[in-house]
């Protein structure tokens, strides 16, 4: 029985198929892809990685719905790693190796300011949001009052559709 040729479909303003070749995406080189990009938040590294072509890529994103959400997925996994580790260093600085005397070195930390201004920069909002929240008391009282005026505007509303006599 003679062996049959993997067809694919082109995208493109006429769709049509084609036998597959070594070039060709599968569920290996995307899963390679998606991966490596997560880890390296790098499209060059990326592809590399999967063995295929960066213009590839990129016209795999803009054709296929599902592997465009993949990526995003991908970049924001990896845009959290990155703000993990740049936490990591705001707060726990960085060894820097510091010569003291001819031959001799020492460690020392080093912590970035820039990079903790921009951290408490990105960070501004929502610590501000945090810092508004209300006392319990006070959150009741304001129920309680919401539902006294929700009250008297279902009367209102009640009294104005009530049949005159």
């Amino acid at each position: 029985m003679p062996r049959q040729k993997k067809m694919v479909l082109i995208g493109g303003r006429k769709p049509h198929l084609r036998k597959a070749t070594r070039k060709n995406w599968s569920k290996a080189k995307e899963q390679t892809f998606l991966s490596t990009l997560a880890e390296t938040c790098n499209v060059t590294r990326a592809c590399a990685a999967a063995g295929v072509g960066v213009t590839s890529v990129y016209r795999r994103k803009k054709e296929n719905a599902g592997f465009r959400a993949a990526w995003l997925t991908a970049i924001s996994i990896a845009y959290q790693q990155l703000e993990l580790v740049l936490l990591e260093r705001a707060f726990n600085g960085t060894e820097k190796l510091v010569r003291v005397r001819a031959g001799d070195a020492t460690t020392m930390r080093e912590y970035s300011n820039t990079l903790g201004v921009s951290l408490l920069k990105m960070h501004r909002d929502t610590a501000a949001d945090a810092e508004f929240e209300l006392p319990p008391d006070e959150i009741e009282e304001i129920r309680e009052r919401l539902i006294r005026k929700l009250e008297r505007m279902k009367e209102r509303d009640a009294n104005k559709h009530a049949p005159e006599s």
